[in-house]
């Protein structure tokens, strides 16, 4: 989909805040409240905006320790793949799974209480996992960058 200049300040309006309404984005905009409702319905007709979310502050609901946690499996099996994927679905804890290249097969983003979390975590949840071969954990020391806006 091509999208124009207009479009472009459009979803980075959204991304900010998909509450703002069609007043206050035609207003923004220098459009219609008809126009944008159209560009807007028109780009989650066709997936671009695929759906809208509250972003949550991770500090005041308790999971601010944050792991990246690279996964090795013990085999490359696609069973054994599709499995951990499966597996790894179900935990709520992960936020994010990356099947990647390299040394480990997947990074997972955690986000927990604490190192005490983790740890039960990981001896209850994790490694009960079949097919895990090895894990490596990294723990967030301070967050430098964090968005989901994504600038066309």
């Amino acid at each position: 989909m091509n999208f124009d200049e207009t479009d472009q300040k459009l979803l980075l309006f959204l991304q900010e805040d998909s509450k703002q309404t069609t007043k206050e984005l035609s207003h923004k905009l220098g459009l219609s409240v008809t126009a944008v409702y159209e560009r807007i319905r028109k780009m989650e007709n066709t997936g671009v905006i695929s759906k809208y979310v509250a972003l949550l502050d991770r500090k005041k609901i308790n999971r601010n320790f944050i792991v990246l946690c690279h996964i090795k499996l013990a085999q490359h099996k696609k069973e054994y793949v599709l499995q951990f994927e499966r597996e790894v679905m179900n935990l709520q804890e992960v936020t994010e799974c990356f099947h990647v290249s390299g040394d480990y097969d997947y990074i997972l983003k955690i986000g927990v209480k604490d190192m005490e979390d983790y740890r039960n975590f990981m001896l209850s949840k994790l490694t009960t996992l079949q097919h895990i071969a090895s894990t490596h954990s990294s723990f967030m020391i301070s967050e430098v960058k964090n968005t989901t806006a994504i600038v066309i």
